[in-house]
């Protein structure tokens, strides 16, 4: 059997602990259970790579506001954040698993994560 492998899927993902990163992508999308609004960012380095998603909820704010920061974008009340601007910055992010139970099904799921951003 031969497999193909797509540009982009040559890389693992990469191991836990801190590291630079670039973002590369940006996906917008819906999530599945309470069809809140979210974006996913492929942050990529040369060792692997990690897709997070981040949601735009009120809840979610501090969590997007931080890695605006980290990448030198600040936030000013009256004007919208555009994903776009995320693309080609570089930013320090710690990734990790995370476990959560899923909605659909109750079983026990773990992906990898990236948080904890900081400048690069």
């Amino acid at each position: 059997m031969k497999i193909s492998v797509e540009k982009g899927q040559e890389k693992g993902f990469l191991p836990d602990g801190r590291h630079t990163v670039e973002i590369t992508d940006i996906q917008e999308g819906q999530s599945e259970h309470q069809n809140v609004p979210f974006f996913a960012a492929r942050m990529e380095n040369e060792e692997g790579f990690v897709t997070q998603r981040f949601y735009t909820s009120q809840a979610a704010m501090p969590i997007l506001l931080s890695l605006y920061a980290a990448v030198g974008i600040h936030a000013e009340p009256g004007k919208d954040l555009d994903t776009k601007q995320l693309l080609g910055k570089r930013v320090s992010v710690e990734i990790g698993e995370h476990s959560y139970s899923d909605p659909a099904t109750g079983n026990e799921r773990s992906i990898k994560q990236a948080t904890g951003f900081r400048t690069a």
